[in-house]
């Protein structure tokens, strides 16, 4: 290897700390100069470079790696002490090891490294290797650290934040020895918050989730605490618990237990990342991201200063981001299947532009994100990869070396990989990532409809568009498929949680597919086409919507994040007074009564510990807007119930609709549809919000008394106009071999027919429903008198009757209950016909 005289000249003298002086000094650098908006990122966090923690943003593709590692360099140079810098796998490691060789900048992987340890050279590792209750940088009261941590350069934050949730947990699977003496120890309790829900888990079918009751955690926390010690002693444990137990197990008076029947999830308020040394020594923290748009969890994951996160550093102009047109094939024409999607991809990837057969001078990488292996099936006839986070890193190395492999998918990779240049020209995003941990499955269901709800979409969304553009000069298709992001896409309050530079894409495709709103597929393949062959018309357009965008300057960190987490520091150090004083003012601003209701759990649980009465009161006062909240411990007395008094079907419905903005009517409905998912573990309980929402809309008085009532009952209650009850089984999580109704589901659905009649009267006219694969029963089942299933293709027959309705109010502009009942009788979703044409009656064998 030749001397690198340079560095030698350099040497001679102080070392150089301004990043942009050090970069013009790296002989061996590939790039003569910074990019502008490195330089201007550079300047400003030189200038603040003291303060603990800082958030840089700059768009993917424009130089965010070397960024982070000048920043890093400069630190080593001003002697604050070693350096790391952190990402989120080890694929990635690689990549940033590459970056940094042809800057001529000295990195290592390995901790045991010299030059790592005389701060001569940067650590390039994973975020495990810092969060976890063993790590060799020191974990408080466990082990001490091996090298004390000078500055820390996060890759990635949106993900470094997912791992800190992660790491602070204890996720334990059904199949491991603790679920059951958890089970067990906590029976009662879950079986009184929702019995049938428990009785499921029991009897090992699909079920949950219910949170065990904090006054129940903080009575047996010593039992858990013996309960799972034998598991957490060695690191060969499948949950992990080696490296996450002793991160939760000082916190579990007031962590929260999640039960499904998958797992069972325990986790703190949030994550005590003082416990990890060299996190939390560190002089200088940095957090890198292009998609990051509220800093508040930062604050409330990472435990930053909310203060100094507040305010990102970011370039004069966010116009540093490759070209995309980002287009939802449902808002150009509702009649688009899937199917005619999935051939237009293909197509595109065939080099098949206009119907004309294939041109290999056209084709290209279509990647296709999806959310899961059972949507990824969906492509399977099209596809010809399909691939997981363990298998793709081969196919992803052939795709970036320029080999044309088609149509790729990849099951829930939303983030963490980059396909620059003709890796990917058409980007496809088919859904997002559902929440998969007990606790983030219930959080969901509760912030169902918040804002805080809608920008996790975003965010996933915004994550996934970022994968097919890597430079400024790159260029990318992209299209999203679903109801659900093409919401996102038409809505004004999503469209503003979007990052600048992406909602200028937006709007401006917004703009240009209003020009062939209606038309066939053929049209958008000549966009398609256009914007591929980059077309002038287009180009000029983009550079122009673009130009002038600016990062985002205002406050992105929210009072409830930063008195949560300091709420949580201060009942971690027993001041449980003041940790309720800071957290109750912050909750009671919150305007969304769905949402700061969910938020008042976390409050009576603080609560509890100096007054268990006051922490009763204030569920009960969160229940009253948000039946997700645990059930409080004081249960009235069961009593006879009178049916509500009944209303017009068609004017509930209308009073109903009157609720939504109506140019997002269709999509709104839609979603009410894709939210119910059939054969997927962990999709049962927020199947039962969306047909507790369809209800609604079609002008029932619609409850889930199974969690909203104290006395139990079915999943789903629909009270009609015709005073009928309609009361609901979902079984839509089956995906059992033999898929006919067995006993067990017979016998829950006559226990819900005796409580609707014991509730509501003996004479009270109940329909029983099953929401069922097949209609078929087993030989030892019966099923109560008069009962009807809804299979998945009778439920798709009602979801066409009922979009018919909603196309007839919108085309009309006509939202009078006459109309409205009018189109209820023709579309066979009236009272007296919406069960009876849209299922089936049951047979035996």
């Amino acid at each position: 290897m030749p001397i690198q005289w340079n560095r030698i000249r350099a040497s001679a003298s102080a070392p150089l700390i301004e990043p942009r002086e050090i970069y013009s000094s790296l002989g061996q650098r590939t790039w003569d100069r910074l990019r502008p908006e490195q330089t201007e990122v550079l300047d400003e966090w030189f200038r603040r470079r003291n303060t603990k923690d800082l958030v840089i943003k700059l768009n993917t593709g424009s130089g965010k790696t070397l960024t982070g590692l000048l920043v890093a360099l400069s630190s080593l140079h001003e002697q604050v002490g070693p350096a790391a810098f952190l990402v989120p796998n080890k694929y990635l490691i690689k990549q940033v090891v590459s970056e940094a060789r042809d800057a001529g900048i000295l990195v290592t992987t390995s901790e045991d490294d010299l030059d790592f340890l005389a701060s001569k050279a940067i650590l390039v590792t994973t975020f495990h290797k810092l969060f976890n209750a063993r790590s060799i940088f020191g974990v408080r009261s466990i082990r001490p650290g091996k090298t004390p941590l000078g500055t820390i350069v996060i890759d990635d934050a949106h993900t470094a934040i997912h791992t800190s949730e992660a790491q602070f947990s204890a996720e334990i699977p059904s199949t491991h020895e603790a679920f059951d003496k958890l089970l067990k120890l906590f029976a009662k309790d879950l079986e009184l918050q929702r019995p049938k829900a428990y009785q499921d888990i029991v009897s090992g079918e699909p079920g949950g989730p219910i949170a065990v009751p904090f006054w129940a955690v903080a009575t047996r926390a010593n039992d858990v605490i013996s309960v799972m010690h034998p598991y957490a002693t060695s690191p060969n444990d499948p949950a992990e618990l080696y490296f996450r137990w002793p991160l939760v197990a000082d916190h579990l008076q007031y962590s929260t237990i999640t039960v499904t029947s998958e797992s069972i999830e325990i986790r703190p308020p949030c994550p005590d990342t003082e416990m990890l040394l060299g996190f939390d020594n560190a002089k200088r923290r940095i957090y890198l991201s292009a998609t990051l748009q509220d800093e508040s969890l930062l604050v409330t994951e990472l435990g930053a200063d909310p203060e100094s996160v507040a305010t990102p550093i970011t370039p004069k102009r966010a116009s540093d981001l490759g070209d995309r047109i980002i287009l939802a094939p449902r808002l150009i024409n509702s009649n688009f299947s899937l199917e005619s999607v999935q051939q237009l991809v293909r197509r595109f990837a065939d080099g098949d532009r206009h119907g004309n057969g294939p041109d290999p001078l056209n084709a290209i990488n279509a990647v296709v994100l999806v959310p899961s292996d059972r949507v990824a099936e969906t492509w399977s006839g099209v596809a010809d990869e399909i691939l997981h986070v363990s298998d793709m890193n081969p196919c992803i190395d052939r795709m970036k070396a320029g080999e044309h492999l088609g149509v790729v998918v990849l099951v829930n990779k939303y983030d963490g990989i980059d396909l620059p240049g003709n890796a990917c020209r058409m980007l496809v995003i088919d859904g997002v990532p559902t929440p998969s941990t007990p606790y983030e499955r219930r959080a969901a269901e509760a912030l169902e409809g918040s804002a805080t709800y809608r920008g996790r979409i975003v965010s996933k969304l915004e994550q996934g568009m970022g994968r097919g553009t890597r430079d400024v000069s790159d260029y990318c298709a992209v299209l999203v498929l679903t109801s659900e992001a093409a919401l996102a896409l038409n809505d004004p309050a999503q469209i503003a949680q979007f990052s600048p530079a992406t909602r200028a894409q937006i709007e401006l495709s917004a703009r240009v597919a209003n020009e062939i709103k209606g038309e066939d597929m053929s049209s958008i393949s000549e966009l398609l086409d256009s914007f591929l062959r980059r077309q002038q018309d287009w180009t000029e357009l983009s550079l122009e919507a673009t130009a002038q965008v600016t990062y985002d300057q205002f406050d992105r960190v929210s009072e409830l994040a930063a008195c949560r987490r300091k709420a949580f520091d201060l009942i971690k150090n027993s001041d449980i007074t003041g940790a309720i004083k800071t957290l109750r003012p912050a909750i009671d601003g919150i305007s969304d009564h769905k949402e700061s209701c969910w938020y008042l759990e976390e409050l009576a649980t603080y609560e509890h510990m100096i007054s268990p009465s006051d922490a009763q009161d204030t569920l009960e006062a969160a229940r009253r807007h948000n039946s997700t909240v645990l059930k409080p411990r004081r249960s009235a007395a069961q009593l006879k119930s009178r049916l509500p008094r009944p209303i017009p079907q068609a004017e509930e419905m209308a009073s109903y609709l009157s609720n939504f903005d109506r140019r997002n009517l269709e999509l709104i409905v839609d979603t009410v549809f894709d939210g119910v998912a059939w054969g997927v573990k962990g999709s049962s309980s927020k199947a039962e919000a969306q047909i507790r929402e369809l209800g609604s809309l079609l002008g029932f008085a619609s409850t889930r008394p199974e969690k909203e009532d104290h006395n139990g009952g079915p999943d789903n209650l629909w009270v009609q106009s015709n005073g009928q009850l309609v009361v609901i089984e979902l079984k839509t999580e089956v995906d059992r071999s033999d898929q006919r109704i067995t006993k067990r589901e017979a016998a829950q659905l006559a226990h819900s027919v005796i409580w609707a009649r014991d509730i509501y009267g003996e004479t009270a006219d109940v329909v029983p429903v099953l929401f069922h694969p097949s209609h078929r029963c087993r030989e030892d089942t019966r099923l109560p008198r008069g009962t009807r299933v809804i299979t998945r293709d009778n439920f798709e027959a009602l979801r066409r009757n009922v979009m018919t309705l909603i196309r007839e109010l919108i085309s009309s502009d006509n939202y009078s209950p006459e109309f409205i009942a009018s189109s209820l009788s023709r579309n066979y979703v009236n009272a007296d016909t919406v069960i009876r044409r849209h299922s089936t009656k049951p047979r035996q064998n």
